[in-house]
């Protein structure tokens, strides 16, 4: 029988990089965190003594709190969370369940970049169009959904991302960590350096590469992939918002990738038959 106010692991996964997901609290201790320094995808470390003081930021939306054995300390802060409002559950079993169940987690030590509300941020060229949309979706999806990008002028990234503790991404340099490596696609390198190789992301990734490298051979989808990015590119002179179209974009086609590969197109009629 399961326990009041608790999601299984099997729920949350199916609901972490799709629109619907809560926000997702990590509340282990430090020692705990040393033990297994990996993150749930999409998920932020929080003091869980400070409750108090960060509840107010998560603005009234559902979460799920998350230890490492999903006992006092998940199920103590989402009861306080209950009493700002906020509808929150305990990760069934925490973060050592999540690892037994071989789920995809992100090592912490790939996300250095933080403002000074713990925010990632990420620097790139303006004007996107594949790879500078899709990174981002990843990001917010997967890794931080508060993260902040910056899309500024080419010969300004790595300054920016310096001069504001950013990361820069998909620009041709050799010091950029997160860029193009061989024949990979700088989305294809997040995926697996944020330690996401999932199915569904791998099908992805082949779909981006295709668009972002000139290779409709890869996959009968890039093209369209393409097709629409370029499109969103001509209706948006705002990145930005761009960026927020986008979301919807990559968020159908990860569905797409997920859920619905082995699905056709049926076309159900009325019209009568000739001679019926």
């Amino acid at each position: 029988m399961a326990t009041p106010n608790t999601i299984s692991v099997e729920k949350l996964a199916r609901l972490i990089g799709t629109p619907a997901c809560p926000v997702l609290v990590d509340v282990r201790t430090t020692r705990d965190f040393v033990e297994d320094p990996r993150l749930i995808p999409g998920s932020r470390p929080r003091q869980w003594d400070a409750v108090a003081e960060w509840a107010p930021a998560l603005g009234g939306r559902p979460a799920v709190v998350i230890c490492q054995q999903g006992h006092k300390l998940s199920h103590g802060v989402a009861a306080w969370l209950r009493t700002s409002g906020i509808a929150a559950e305990s990760l069934e079993g925490g973060t050592m369940e999540w690892a037994r169940a071989g789920l995809p987690m992100v090592p912490a030590d790939k996300l250095r970049n933080c403002d000074a509300q713990g925010r990632t941020v990420w620097v790139t060229r303006a004007r996107p169009k594949v790879d500078r949309i899709a990174c981002p979706w990843l990001i917010r999806r997967f890794v931080d959904p508060e993260a902040v990008f910056l899309f500024v002028p080419t010969a300004e990234v790595e300054a920016v991302a310096q001069r504001f503790n950013g990361e820069a991404f998909d620009i041709d340099a050799p010091e950029v960590f997160w860029s193009h490596r061989g024949e990979l696609c700088t989305f294809d390198v997040m995926v697996q350096e944020l330690g996401l190789s999932t199915a569904p992301l791998l099908h992805l990734a082949t779909l981006v590469r295709g668009a972002d490298t000139a290779r409709p051979d890869l996959a009968p989808e890039a093209a369209g992939l393409l097709a629409a990015s370029l499109g969103l590119s001509r209706i948006y002179t705002d990145d930005l918002a761009q960026l927020d179209a986008g979301m919807l974009l990559y968020d159908a086609f990860y569905r797409w990738c997920r859920d619905a590969t082995e699905e056709g197109h049926n076309w159900p009629t009325n019209k009568p038959r000739l001679g019926a």
